[in-house]
């Protein structure tokens, strides 16, 4: 079973955080599940950056992201060449260690 490495973010898990992941599950709902409160603005439906995460390591065992995700992520505050959405990116069969950016363009943060 794969394992999602969740590096220290100050405000979201100031510790870090490392579980494991479900292959075909999204980065997102791997976070959610384990208590890391990614936003998710658009309820993940690929309309909003809220979500994006920079996948430092098995970023290449990800399947490529669609047109639609690379057109959100132009948008992103802080793109990086391994940037995804957490909400369109799925689990393969590789390990992942994941940062989430400082800072997000969403202004007000509705406590999903």
């Amino acid at each position: 079973m794969p394992v999602i490495q969740f590096l220290p973010h100050e405000e979201i898990c100031p510790e870090g955080k490392t579980v494991e992941a479900e292959t075909g599950q999204t980065i997102l709902d791997v976070a959610l599940a384990n208590g890391v409160h990614l936003e998710h603005a658009c309820e993940k439906s690929c309309a909003c950056t809220t979500c994006h995460v920079v996948v430092r390591e098995g970023f290449d065992s990800l399947e490529e992201s669609t047109e639609d995700e690379d057109d959100m992520l132009d948008k992103a505050w802080g793109l990086e060449p391994e940037s995804r959405l957490g909400c369109q990116a799925r689990v393969a069969d590789e390990d992942l260690q994941v940062e989430i950016p400082k800072y997000t363009i969403n202004m007000v943060s509705e406590n999903h």
